[in-house]
C-alpha cells in the first residue's frame, strides 16, 4: 500500500518520471520536467530572468576576448580621423559650415549600421556551434536567446556611440540645440540599431556559419555609403541621390544634423523636410518585417 501511495504522488509530480517508454524502456534515469509559470506575470519574470542570464553570457565572453571588442569600437573612430582630416580638406558642406560637424552625426548612424556584423557573427557562430540548439532543448523561456543577445548587443551600441561622442568632441563636434533635442537625436540613433540589431539576428539564423559574414560586409558597406552621411545627395547624379535620399541610414542623419543642429544637406524634398518622422518610421517597418521574421526562423530552426 505505501509503495502504491509513493507511486501515485511521484506520478501527479512528473509522468515522465514513472510512466514506461512505448519503447520498452522503464523510465529509469529520467528526471522531472520542471513545471513552467502559469500565470501571464510569473512568465514575464521568467523571461526576464532567463533573459538576463544569457546577456551575463554575452558580457563573460566579452570580458574574456577584450581585443574584439576594442576593436570593434576603435574601428569608426578610425573612419572618423581619416575622413575628417584625409578626405575632409576636399569636402563642400551644402549651405558651408564645417565638415566635421555635418560628418559626425553620419559617424554615428554608421556605427549603428556595421553593428549588424557584430550581431551576426555571434548568432551565426552559436548556431553553427550547436549552441543555439542546446539553448533551446533546455527548460528556458524560448525568447530568451534571441532577448539577450539584444539586450546585450543594445548596450556594446551604447557604449560604441559613447566612445563615438568622445571622439568627435576632441574633434571639434559639439550639439547646439541644447540637451533635450541631442537626447532626442541619440534616441533616434539607438532606435535604427535596435532595427538592425533584428535583421542581424535573422540573417545569422538563416547563414548558421560565421565565413558568410563577408557577404554581409558586402551588404552592408554599399548601403552605408549610398547615403548622406559623408556627402550630400544633391552633389551626386539625379538617380543616385534619390536613392541615397530614401536610404533608411539618411533620414537618420539628417533627422540628427537637424536635432544636433549641425550642418545638413538640406532640399526641398519630402524625404528632407520629414527627416524625424522617417527616421522613427523606417526603423517601425524594419522591425515589423524582421523580429517576426527571426523568431519565425529561430522556431524552425531544426527544420
Amino acid at each position: 500500500m505505501t509503495t502504491h501511495l509513493d507511486t501515485s504522488t511521484s506520478t501527479s509530480t512528473s509522468t515522465s518520471a514513472t510512466a514506461p517508454a512505448a519503447n520498452g524502456d522503464d523510465g529509469a534515469g529520467l528526471l522531472p520536467s520542471p513545471a513552467l509559470p502559469k500565470s501571464p506575470a510569473s512568465r514575464l519574470r521568467w523571461a526576464a530572468a532567463d533573459s538576463w542570464t544569457l546577456t551575463l553570457r554575452t558580457f563573460r565572453h566579452w570580458a574574456r576576448q577584450p581585443a574584439a571588442l576594442i576593436l570593434a569600437l576603435l574601428f569608426p573612430v578610425l573612419l572618423v580621423l581619416m575622413f575628417g582630416y584625409l578626405f575632409g580638406g576636399q569636402m563642400q558642406v551644402p549651405g558651408g559650415g564645417n565638415y566635421r560637424e555635418f560628418l559626425l552625426p553620419g559617424m554615428f548612424a554608421m556605427s549603428m549600421v556595421f553593428g549588424i556584423e557584430t550581431t551576426f557573427a555571434a548568432v551565426s557562430t552559436d548556431a553553427a556551434r550547436g549552441v543555439t540548439d542546446r539553448f533551446r532543448s533546455m527548460p528556458i523561456a524560448a525568447s530568451a536567446v534571441v532577448v539577450g543577445r539584444s539586450v546585450a548587443d543594445m548596450a556594446h551600441s551604447v557604449v560604441a556611440l559613447a566612445v563615438m561622442v568622445v571622439c568627435g568632441r576632441l574633434v571639434g563636434w559639439s550639439w547646439h540645440d541644447g540637451l533635450v533635442r541631442a537626447a532626442a537625436a541619440f534616441a533616434l540613433l539607438l532606435l535604427l540599431r535596435f532595427a538592425l540589431l533584428w535583421v542581424g539576428i535573422y540573417l545569422g539564423l538563416v547563414a548558421r556559419g560565421p565565413e558568410s559574414l563577408v557577404a554581409i560586409q558586402v551588404l552592408v558597406w554599399p548601403i552605408g555609403f549610398l547615403s548622406n552621411a559623408y556627402a550630400s545627395p544633391a552633389s551626386m547624379p539625379d538617380w543616385l541621390g534619390a536613392i541615397a535620399e530614401w536610404n533608411p541610414l539618411s533620414a537618420t542623419v539628417a533627422a540628427a544634423r537637424e536635432l544636433f543642429g549641425n550642418p545638413g544637406w538640406g532640399g526641398d524634398s519630402f524625404a528632407a523636410r520629414h527627416a524625424v518622422e522617417l527616421a522613427v518610421a523606417w526603423p517601425v517597418l524594419i522591425t515589423a518585417v524582421f523580429l517576426p521574421l527571426a523568431v519565425r526562423r529561430f522556431n524552425r530552426l531544426d527544420r
